[in-house]
């Protein structure tokens, strides 16, 4: 019996997601994955800026924190604000007292001309905004940011710049972040990456993989279902599974809970012990996380078939690198009112140039 965990680890996020609550229903209602990404992520990543990165990062690390997450994979685009973004992420994480390793997702979805495309040839040059991308990439990487080099998906980018995203994460010794066919419009994927994936990439969602690849894949089990993209059954795959959010928050203790009854509806014979495994081996990515203190509210939170079954569960305190950065349930680096009122004011300035 115990009330304490090493530190937990959200495999993918996007931290700007915490600005997405409450923003303006769309004109028309998506029917399909393509069309949420049309109306609802292209527009909103597009409409960013510094200040709103920044705040949106410190909320997210925040929010993480509190829910006893001391170490993010955030996934990041913005490509009116480019430059420096991962450094701005960086700062808001160190600011709260969270560990992130960011990346830049690169994409050819914006033409040289500022027209967006839903989908990108494979024989077509590589973009202006993805040598942007890849630029930012390189700079954060060489200035000694924790990272890994980014890329949106397969279908919005062409081979030259899959190229390239995996020839810079070679220079750099780190891999690639990519979401991989996350929908059936990605369906193509594995034929594109088969040849550049490496161990150490991550691949994202995998729901209509149709081959082996190599590196780890991370199950998203709420985002998949929130976006009706269906079922990825990690628990058939040989790679090693990590579990992310996608950018609904950090709390991984619920996030590992939805795992395992989506896990169990699919086959019955499976346990918590499986889904428990998917969040140990995030600590390859992150192994420092192993010597943080998270103190939960419940005695069993060492058990699989405890957690599994227990919702609610609470974080009363975290340590991290030996430093006390939550007590009795509040950050000590930042105030958590300032921060969602800084958050709730950017919210506000992107939801209005959303509506307008």
């Amino acid at each position: 019996m115990a009330n304490q965990t090493a530190g937990l680890i959200c495999a993918h996020h996007h931290l700007y997601s915490t600005l997405a609550r409450g923003m303006p229903a769309t004109a028309k209602t998506p029917t399909n994955f393509l069309e949420i990404l049309q109306q609802v992520w292209w527009r909103l990543d597009a409409a960013l800026d510094d200040e709103m990165i920044y705040w949106s990062a410190m909320l997210g690390a925040t929010e993480s924190l509190m829910n006893g997450t001391t170490c993010i994979i955030d996934h990041h685009e913005s490509p009116n604000c480019i430059e420096g973004s991962l450094s701005t992420i960086e700062r808001a994480c160190k600011t709260v007292g969270v560990r992130v390793n960011a990346c830049y997702g690169i994409t050819d979805r914006w033409d040289d001309s500022g027209n967006l495309h839903s989908k990108v040839s494979p024989i077509s040059k590589m973009t202006q905004a993805a040598k942007r991308g890849l630029a930012e990439c390189d700079r954060y990487l060489s200035e000694g940011g924790r990272g890994m080099v980014g890329a949106h998906a397969a279908f919005t980018c062409s081979d030259e710049t899959l190229s390239a995203a995996s020839d810079l994460a070679v220079k750099h010794k780190t891999g690639v972040h990519i979401h991989v066919a996350e929908g059936l419009d990605d369906s193509h994927a594995g034929a594109r990456l088969e040849n550049l994936s490496k161990d150490n990439w991550l691949l994202i969602h995998a729901v209509h993989l149709d081959r082996k690849l190599s590196g780890y894949i991370v199950h998203n089990p709420r985002s998949n279902m929130n976006n009706s993209v269906g079922y990825a059954r990690p628990s058939t795959l040989t790679n090693k599974v990590l579990i992310g959010t996608d950018g609904i928050g950090a709390d991984m203790l619920e996030e590992a809970r939805l795992a395992y009854v989506r896990l169990r509806e699919f086959e019955i014979t499976e346990t918590p012990t499986t889904v428990w495994s998917w969040i140990e081996n995030s600590y390859e990515l992150f192994p420092e996380a192993k010597n943080d203190r998270v103190t939960f509210d419940y005695d069993h939170v060492d058990s699989p078939w405890h957690v599994a079954f227990t919702p609610g569960i609470g974080v009363t305190d975290v340590e991290v690198d030996g430093e006390k950065v939550l007590i009795s349930g509040l950050p000590t680096r930042v105030d958590i009112h300032e921060v969602r009122a800084k958050a709730a004011e950017q919210a506000t300035r992107l939801h209005e140039r959303l509506a307008s």
